[in-house]
């Protein structure tokens, strides 16, 4: 859920709210909070990716390397995603952000909300938004991309709701040939299955991955698997 403002204006927005209304500040804070369609504002910091999350993620990040981001929805995936192509950006690479799922305004909503003005990164940064998007599609989109540019794509199982393109599993194959013989690094969200009870266990893993169709998940790298505004690196065998 895309928040109207940066976590630290929102909260000198409860600050005001709570002198002017003479409220508790966590009171003022669970009101924001409801304004941007949250229960609590523990809930909605949960659930915004933390800075470190792209943080730590690059540096773990090689050229070549296909990487698998998971998690529920509303755990920040794209947030997380966009943090990371920011962070890439900042380091002087590139960032391309494919998405099936947002506009651009809807990316553009989305990096004011972690603080970034989409003009301050342009030309660095890049979102496609086309509905072609697939393997073939990805590979032509990024033929003249130099080295070491980080792609991130929205998401991993709409690359497989297509008729005219080929199954899953060869579309991820094709991408991580492209991946290593170009030295780029492809990022891809991924939904976790609805059988997952985060009750029971704190952090999903590889085998709660979403697979409609068969896909052997060892063609990932790394992976990476966010939970209340956490990640946690797993292994994808």
């Amino acid at each position: 859920m895309t928040l109207s403002a940066p976590i630290h204006l929102l909260k000198r927005r409860a600050r005001l709210l709570s002198r002017s209304d003479r409220i508790p500040l966590h009171a003022a804070l669970d009101r924001i909070a409801a304004d941007e369609g949250y229960r609590s504002w523990s809930l909605l910091v949960a659930t915004q990716p933390r800075p470190e999350t792209a943080h730590a993620l690059l540096p773990r990040l090689a050229p070549g390397d296909l990487v698998l981001m998971a998690g529920r929805p509303g755990q920040g995936k794209t947030l997380a995603g966009l943090a990371l192509l920011a962070e890439a950006v900042k380091a002087g690479r590139r960032g391309i952000f494919f998405t099936l799922e947002y506009t651009p305004l809807d990316v553009a909503a989305r990096l004011r909300s972690l603080g970034i003005d989409r003009d301050a990164i342009a030309g660095l940064f890049d979102c496609d938004c086309s509905d072609a998007i697939s393997a073939a599609y990805i590979v032509g989109a990024l033929a003249t991309a130099p080295h070491a540019t980080v792609a991130v794509i929205d998401y991993l199982q709409l690359l497989d709701q297509r008729r005219d393109t080929p199954e899953l599993g060869v579309q991820v194959r094709t991408l991580r040939t492209f991946a290593r013989e170009r030295g780029l690094v492809l990022v891809f969200l991924s939904q976790i299955d609805r059988s997952y009870d985060a009750s029971e266990k704190p952090f999903p893993d590889i085998a709660d991955v979403r697979l409609p169709n068969p896909l052997d998940l060892s063609l990932f790298d790394k992976a990476c698997f966010l939970s209340r505004g956490e990640a946690r690196f797993g292994a994808t065998r």
